[in-house]
């Protein structure tokens, strides 16, 4: 599911003249700092995760122009470098590599005297995070004073368990992207829990238990730099008003016609879809049920469209959809902050304020006032940012 940074409005920028670099698994736009700033003191900017190459354009008008966060770091003399990936669904990991080197080309050419700021949107946070981490525990020298992220998944995200166990009864294809995205490395690295469709339990995906074994061989977080990172859920306890067990999503016609999508309640033996395909044949009818879980989709936290996107992913097949609640929460706001491990409703919906700050990695952190979508520019959160990346 995209996590391209939200935007309101629908006014285009120019986007500047500026560099491009050619990285391992990735690339990136330099621009430098005004006012005779250069590269002096860069601020390297990690995209998050979709499908396919950055759209580094993109990430530019979502940076830009809902609020001048490109604009203001660049009039006070900071270079602003949008790091990019060429597979935005591939493993962290790998990913990680372009932004190694991406934090050894500005080191170049900042010179001596000028700071260094690393971090990133969504998964673009893990991807920094691991990478320098990973730089500081080889020995090298990365030169970063300053890391940051904007509603990274540090504990975990959220899928549904109905949109995944839908989409794994849909047929693999070169143009089935809704499958490339749920089923793909960065996501089975990022998700809480994974629908398993051959046992139809509730899993951490391998891939997963891999990168979280990477990230604690690495230290965890780095160590050198201050850490600071934002939320886009609330720090109240309060998520999205959900009416838990009602339909979210239903499907009208196509090869999943009459299939059901619930929104996730608590207990035992939830029924979150009733999944009927046609094609190809046999048609089957597979009652999708969880246990344990808590009201995952309602808690504090960034939220994604996730039941509008599967309805227009699907529209193509001849699918259509009625939704009836798109929203959910995606990062939880616990999860965004490192406070607490996003797998019960004690930790997921209590109040932020009420934890001790220093069970998280971070250093320093904001949340928002109220439920934003994922990655949304919030002028409060990018205020709070800009005062601490100087």
């Amino acid at each position: 599911m995209g996590a391209q940074i939200s935007r309101q409005s629908r006014d285009e920028v120019t986007v500047p003249e500026h560099e491009e670099w050619e990285l391992t698994n990735g690339f990136a736009w330099a621009f430098p700092g005004l006012n005779g700033g250069g590269m002096a003191r860069p601020v390297i900017i990690a995209d998050g995760f979709n499908l396919g190459p950055s759209e580094l354009d993109k990430f530019y008008q979502g940076l830009e122009a809902d609020f001048p966060f490109i604009s203001t770091l660049r009039e006070r003399g900071q270079a602003v470098v949008l790091l990019g990936f060429r597979d935005r669904t591939a493993s962290i990991l790998e990913n990680a590599k372009a932004a190694r080197e991406a934090v050894i080309r500005a080191n170049v050419l900042r010179g001596p005297g000028g700071n260094l700021t690393v971090g990133g949107f969504s998964m673009g946070g893990l991807i920094t995070r691991y990478a320098l981490a990973k730089m500081e525990s080889e020995g090298e020298n990365h030169g970063t004073e300053m890391y940051f992220s904007y509603d990274s998944p540090h504990r975990g995200g959220f899928l549904p368990v109905a949109a995944q166990a839908l989409t794994h009864h849909t047929v693999p294809s070169p143009f089935n992207f809704l499958r490339a995205m749920v089923d793909s490395p960065a996501a089975h690295e990022m998700l809480q829990y994974w629908y398993d469709p051959e046992t139809e339990e509730l899993i951490t995906h391998p891939d997963r238990e891999d990168f979280l074994n990477a990230l604690g061989d690495v230290g965890w977080w780095p160590r050198r730099p201050r850490l600071i990172g934002v939320a886009n859920g609330a720090g109240n306890g309060t998520g999205t008003v959900l009416p838990a067990g009602a339909p979210a999503l239903d499907i009208n016609g196509g090869a999943f016609a009459d299939t059901t999508l619930f929104i996730q309640d608590e207990g035992d033996d939830v029924l979150v879809a009733d999944i009927k395909r046609s094609v190809p044949a046999p048609p089957i009818t597979t009652l999708v049920t969880t246990s344990g879980l808590t009201e995952l989709d309602a808690a504090p936290g960034g939220t994604l469209d996730t039941y509008q996107i599967i309805a227009t992913l699907m529209e193509p097949a001849g699918a259509a959809a009625t939704v009836h609640f798109p929203d959910v929460c995606f990062v939880p706001s616990v999860s965004a902050l490192d406070l607490r491990d996003p797998d019960s409703r004690e930790h997921l919906f209590t109040p932020v304020k009420s934890i001790n700050p220093d069970d998280s990695g971070l250093d320093e952190f904001a949340y928002a006032d109220s439920t934003t979508p994922h990655t949304e520019i919030v002028p409060d959160l990018c205020v709070w940012l800009l005062e601490r990346l100087q």
